[in-house]
């Protein structure tokens, strides 16, 4: 916290710095004369755009010249244009009719203002805070099946994959040493653990899916997109909702929030949320159900107004899941190139045991190693915006913590091969965002900031992987009795400590110039500076104490120790070229140009050997540079629909991959660089309002990704034991990737009343499809998983103000469906499925309290 001070100091000197232009004063009102909040007014040529409060009054600052022209759009209403003079420049009352057959116009601030999506020349998708709201427990797990470019993958909260269009961080096991491709923003601040990604959502107003690279508006560098989520602010009007859900499988969740005035200028805002489920998975040993849910969190905001140009937002957030998971089952049995007795069939016979199901559907497991999955984040942020001139100036200021406690049992079996697998955790991250955004003359905006953030991550005390007594069979390598020896490798593991501190910091801009109304030219540059250190110690205890040169031998095939130090600082120059052209009112096309850059990786899941040594020029991993290309157009064929398409190409060289080896002691893989990536295809988006009753929407996504170039990566696991260790894949597909990806969803709803109020009754129905993918980072075809379709719905009332009542389902039809395969510690053959949830439903009652205009 001592980092931080200086920061929110800096932030509340931001405070006065503010002075005046030509300011336009107003009220929007409707047509029965009660005031309209959240009306969007916006300069006509410009981004410049202001929000009416709760009482309809909004104020905009401007150097464009008299007489201008306002656009005003709210849902709900029509737009309208006015006319603005020196004589109603400070005074003007704005009605507006309205209009339930326009189409919600989506407002979005990815590039740090208030604008319709349509006119973002980015590919870029929005899911609401409606349609969070009634989807039951909501994650990005479920934000995948409603935006088809985005993939999670997730065996636990720490290996946890979050990528768009194939690309961003390692697919399948996390190793803590390179940055993530995809960056998470929640309300600025920048969440560096992929963990925050499992964890459910609390009180999102909105969640923006930017998709491709983005360096140039956001704070921290990202290679492939980025998570702009957005929560629900304070505001000076009271409000209240409760809301609790009941389910199949012992589902509860229970959601609350509450705000409103505390004194004149401040304003505040608690949010909490709490789930519960029972397991899915049944443990044959334990007698217990497994991959149960557990999450509860709160967010807490104040807002302090003192003037009408600065605002400032103080929030701390707190989050926990305590599940006994995530559990894996046994999928399959390959059997590799290594001889007979090394077969993963032979093991087990030899040790008198077998699986509980040859069936991964029948979900039964019978680990002896209990699962755990402690995950703590949290932290505390302060967000200052002054309007200056024809923008505002922001500065975000923030830290941010993460606690991570496992238990695994990495050998998916009741044997005692490895009975403890536990990388316990502590990261804490400290951040300063500054940037300007908005209109530097009639014909120029931009943005333009500058971002620091520094993290240190440790080991707490230690990793530790320790083996049973099972485990000298699943690790012998010849035919010697000395394997047989009692006792050699029980209790025989390894002790980790590591620490890695990393220092990030980045100046970044990009300018709108508006040739003319239609054609905008939109450069935009970023210098990165990324400083990383490790200290990485590795030390063998336990088994068999001997002095037999024999025996050490064989204990140190197995484990052996490792140290390492790492220093590396590197910089980077990357930016990007749109050009927006809007052909028409109801078409804009843009293409763009842009190249970015992923920092040097540092491994930390230990290293492979060669020849009993470690191989140390593995510690340090080269960046990845990147080039993309993209074109769009985005329609709006009438005022209740929209139809987008983009088409794009993305070329990666030093693709950072995590790689699975035959070594136990490489605790989750090990980083390398595929010398060359490449990942094209086309997305199809649209939506449509039919009219007051019906709506659909829909997306499709073509995906090819392949290596172009690695020629030394490990060999999949069905070649394990054969002649070579490595093995050239150039031309094989990107693991994670399916071909195809389709979402269609819609509704039907009519007015009505209920209880007394009046509301809608709606059906949702909505559907996501995936074609089978890769699950290997070197392609087999033993670890590909089946393309599945999944369906959802939704059927009940629904009310702006007081009581709500629906029921829900989801996987109707109950799919057995893979979200994820994943190879055993040491490849002896067998490998294990993360199995995507069966038909769960339930019934969900809120309660909304909002005052009357």
């Amino acid at each position: 916290m001592k980092k931080v001070l200086p920061f929110l100091f800096f932030n509340i000197l931001l405070v006065n710095a503010a002075f005046a232009q030509k300011v336009i004063k107003g009220v929007v009102k409707g047509e029965k004369g009660s005031p309209v909040p959240g009306a969007t007014i916006s300069l006509r040529g410009s981004t410049n755009h202001a929000i009416a409060d709760n009482k309809g009054q909004f104020s905009l600052t401007t150097y464009a010249p008299l007489p201008l022209v306002l656009g005003v759009t709210s849902i709900g209403f029509a737009p309208r244009e006015i006319e603005v003079t020196e004589q109603n420049l400070g005074a003007l009352e704005i009605i507006l009719t309205v209009d339930n057959r326009q189409l919600n116009e989506v407002s979005v601030t990815a590039r740090r203002r208030n604008e319709k999506i349509q006119n973002v020349p980015i590919a870029i998708s929005v899911v609401r805070g409606g349609v969070i709201e009634d989807a039951g427990a909501f994650n990005v797990n479920r934000v995948k099946e409603l935006i088809p470019t985005v993939q999670l993958y997730s065996s636990n909260p720490r290996n946890t994959t979050l990528n768009i269009r194939g690309l961003g961080s390692t697919f399948g096991l996390t190793n803590d040493g390179i940055d993530p491709g995809v960056g998470f923003y929640l309300d600025g601040v920048y969440y560096a653990r992929p963990a925050a990604t499992t964890l459910d959502f609390v009180d999102v107003e909105q969640i923006e899916v930017l998709r491709g690279p983005q360096g140039t508006l956001f704070g921290k560098n990202t290679t492939a997109g980025a998570l702009n989520i957005t929560t629900r602010k304070p505001s000076f009007s009271p409000s209240a909702t409760a809301e609790v859900s009941y389910g199949n499988y012992g589902y509860i969740q229970a959601k609350a929030s509450v705000g409103g005035a505390i004194a004149g200028k401040l304003a505040g805002r608690i949010a909490f949320s709490g789930t519960q489920r029972d397991g899915t998975i049944y443990n044959v040993s334990s007698l217990n159900y497994v991959n149960d849910i557990n999450n509860i969190g709160a967010r807490a905001q104040l807002l302090y107004t003192p003037s009408e140009r600065v605002s400032i937002t103080l929030t701390g957030d707190a989050s926990q899941q305590r599940p006994e998971g995530y559990a894996q089952v046994v999928a399959g049995v390959v059997k590799t190139q290594r001889a007979d007795y090394r077969q993963f069939d032979n093991i087990i016979a030899d040790l008198h045991y077998e699986l509980p199901s040859r069936n991964p559907f029948d979900r039964l497991i019978d680990h002896n190693t209990t699962w755990r999955s402690g995950n703590d984040l949290g932290g505390v942020s302060l967000n200052v915006d002054a309007k200056l001139g024809g923008g505002t100036l922001t500065a975000t200021s923030a830290w941010r913590y993460w606690h991570w406690d496992p238990s695994n049992d990495r050998d998916f079996t009741a044997l005692p091969v490895l009975t403890l697998s536990q990388a316990t955790s502590k990261h804490q991250q400290w951040s300063q965002e500054v940037r300007y955004a908005g209109e530097f003359s009639s014909k120029l905006s931009g943005v333009v900031g500058v971002f620091v953030i520094g993290q240190d991550l440790k080991t707490d005390p230690v990793h530790i992987e320790e083996s049973g007594a099972a485990q000298w069979r699943f690790s012998q390598n010849s035919t010697s009795e000395l394997w047989k020896t009692p006792g050699l490798l029980e209790g025989y593991g390894i002790r980790t400590t590591s620490r890695l501190q990393t220092l990030s910091a980045a100046v970044f801009g990009q300018l709108d110039w508006a040739i003319t109304n239609r054609l905008h030219v939109l450069p935009g540059l970023r210098y990165n500076y990324d400083d990383k250190k490790v200290d990485f110690n590795r030390q063998t205890y336990g088994g068999l104490e001997t002095t037999d040169p024999a025996l050490l031998a064989l204990k140190k095939a197995v484990y052996s120790d490792q140290a390492f130090l790492a220093n590396t600082d590197n910089t980077n120059l990357s930016g990007q070229l749109t050009v927006s052209f809007k052909a028409s009112n109801n078409i804009n096309t843009y293409a763009t140009y842009s190249t970015n850059y992923k920092p040097v990786g540092l491994n930390l899941g230990g290293l492979p050997t060669s020849d009993g040594q470690p191989m140390l020029e593995l510690a340090e991993i080269k960046p990845e540079y990147v080039q993309h290309f993209e074109v769009g157009i985005k329609t709006t064929p009438s005022a209740s629909s929209t139809l987008n398409l983009a088409i794009f190409n993305t070329d990666i060289r030093d693709f950072q991959t995590q790689v699975q080896t035959a070594e136990l002691g490489v605790n989750r893989g090990y980083l390398a660089n595929a010398e060359k990536v490449q990942v094209r295809g086309a997305e199809l988006d649209g939506n449509i309002r039919f009219n007051d009753h019906f709506s659909l929407f829909g997306a499709v996504a073509y995906t090819d990704g392949k290596y172009k170039s690695f020629k030394n990566a490990p060999v999949p696991l069905e070649e394990t034991g054969g002649p070579n260790t490595f093995k050239d894949i150039s031309g094989s597909r990107l693991p994670g990737i399916s071909k195809w990806t389709v979402t269609l969803g819609g509704e039907a709803s009519t007015g009505g009343k209920f209880l007394g109020q009046g509301g809608r009754y709606f059906l949702a129905l909505d559907g996501y499809y995936r074609s089978e993918f890769s699950s290997s980072s070197s392609p087999s075809p033993y670890l590909n998983v089946d393309g599945y379709a999944l369906f959802n719905g939704r059927l009940g009332f629904r009310a702006v103000k007081g009581v709500s009542l629906f029921i829900w389902g989801r996987n109707l039809f109950n799919k057995d469906y893979f979200e994820q395969l994943l190879v055993a510690g040491g490849n002896a053959g067998h490998y294990a499925a993360v199995l995507g949830d069966p038909r769960t439903y339930g019934v969900t009652l809120r309660y909304n309290f909002s005052p009357a205009n």
